[in-house]
């Protein structure tokens, strides 16, 4: 089986990100077809981007993106949890992604976002990264409205569809996350 990490990709302080993780989480724990994980980025207290040589020369100085490189490259394929700001995903997601690079290479991704149009404006601009980082972007998302999946646009209660969406993107996670396992040995 493989390892899929559901990474939780907002660190502001009252973020919604780790409660639609969790219900991620929880939901993907059903199946028998990989190991799921969380991973927050919070847990690894990355600054603005502070490595001095680019990630592809992956030649890292310091303890805390060695900790989020071996993290990531434990990893077979990804679910991206994502908040939208300002028509974009949140910086602190953005800055993760950039600390690494041969670690992210031909793996798996799926999304799940939120936001007042669901989050796809996030999401499209995530699909452009993976393609930077060689990463094979699945084609089902999920995709959760403030205002019908959160009581007072805070309290994180999902339709009940989202559950067939989100078994539908696993379900693509795991195959190509399966798949490019030969591309990588």
């Amino acid at each position: 089986m493989i390892k899929i990490g559901i990474i939780i990709g907002s660190t502001r302080p009252g973020r919604s990100a780790e409660a639609v993780a969790k219900w991620v989480y929880e939901l993907a724990s059903k199946r028998n077809d990989a190991e799921y994980e969380l991973v927050d980025i919070k847990d690894f207290n990355l600054p603005l981007l502070d490595e001095p040589i680019p990630a592809s020369m992956g030649q890292y100085m310091h303890s805390h993106t060695k900790a989020w490189a071996e993290k990531i490259k434990s990893l077979e394929a990804f679910v991206f949890v994502t908040g939208e700001y300002n028509h974009s995903l949140p910086a602190a997601l953005k800055n993760a992604l950039d600390y690494l690079y041969a670690e992210w290479n031909n793996k798996a991704a799926g999304f799940v976002s939120y936001g007042s149009v669901g989050g796809a404006r996030a999401v499209e601009q995530l699909r452009l990264i993976m393609g930077e980082l060689q990463v094979a972007d699945v084609r089902t998302q999920v995709l959760l409205s403030l205002f019908t999946d959160f009581e007072n646009f805070s309290v994180f209660k999902p339709a009940a569809m989202h559950e067939n969406n989100l078994n539908a993107m696993l379900d693509q996670l795991v195959s190509w996350g399966t798949a490019l396992k030969a591309i990588r040995k």
